[in-house]
């Protein structure tokens, strides 16, 4: 069996889609500390022809708490807005009347009621997990998601331990981690547990980024999957799901 591990990242880029769909568990790694300024609540897209970064506002957020630990800012007027940045800039996308729905459904997401877009308690932790069923309902992804917080009680051990620690609990014989994990895991290490540990590395994938009449003057890369998806059908999207190299 395939395991990835990854900290939950809000609409991420094709990479994290890629590692997704090439694993067959994987594993939302949601209690672990809030990185300020990373990419769990932020990402980028494409805005006048130049890549625009829009953020999920959220309430205390801080570098002491788990992701697990923090919710959604009280402010119920963002989604709207987000929303309307979304319009804004992709209404004239070719498969923005075939995406858009999807997208609302994952914005307005409130842990209950989708209609009371007033509640902001749920976790983003939960809203990010959310949207990724949405994601790979659309995308036909048929990896199982697990979010950390749920079911291995190890909070107690570290770094790679506890990357090992998951890989034995869910009987795992392949283990698959982001290129940039190359200088914190021990293949050796993976090895002596009966793990195979591979590194992906993602290709630069391009394709036509035309709203209506115009383009930007060059391709913007590695905007979030919604700008992939505004511009590409489901067998082209799921065709770039190939794009890459393990290690």
């Amino acid at each position: 069996m395939t395991l990835a591990i990854m900290q939950p990242y809000f609409l991420p880029y094709i990479g994290y889609l890629q590692l997704m769909n090439a694993v067959d568990r994987f594993v939302f790694y949601d209690d672990v500390a809030f990185i300020n300024r990373g990419w769990v609540n932020r990402n980028r897209m494409l805005v006048g022809g130049k890549d625009h970064l829009f953020t999920i506002p959220l309430k205390e957020a801080s570098q002491n708490k788990t992701i697990r630990e923090i919710a959604l800012s009280d402010d119920p007027k963002w989604r709207g807005k987000l929303l309307k940045t979304i319009e804004q800039s992709y209404r004239k996308a070719p498969l923005y009347e075939t995406v858009m729905p999807m997208i609302e459904k994952i914005v307005n997401f409130t842990g209950g009621n989708l209609s009371d877009v007033s509640r902001s308690d749920v976790s983003v932790a939960d809203y990010i997990f959310h949207s990724f069923t949405e994601l790979t309902a659309y995308l036909d992804i048929t990896t199982v998601l697990v979010q950390s917080s749920t079911i291995y009680e190890n909070g107690h051990l570290k770094a790679q331990d506890r990357i090992l620690d998951i890989c034995r609990q869910e009987g795992a014989d392949q283990y698959i981690n982001p290129i940039g994990g190359q200088e914190l895991y021990d293949r050796d290490r993976f090895a002596e547990a009966g793990i195979q540990l591979h590194f992906i590395q993602s290709k630069r994938v391009e394709y036509k980024q035309v709203i209506g009449k115009t383009a930007p003057a060059e391709f913007v890369p590695w905007l979030s999957i919604l700008d992939i998806l505004m511009f590409n059908d489901i067998n082209e999207v799921r065709a770039m799901f190939g794009a890459f190299e393990l290690v």
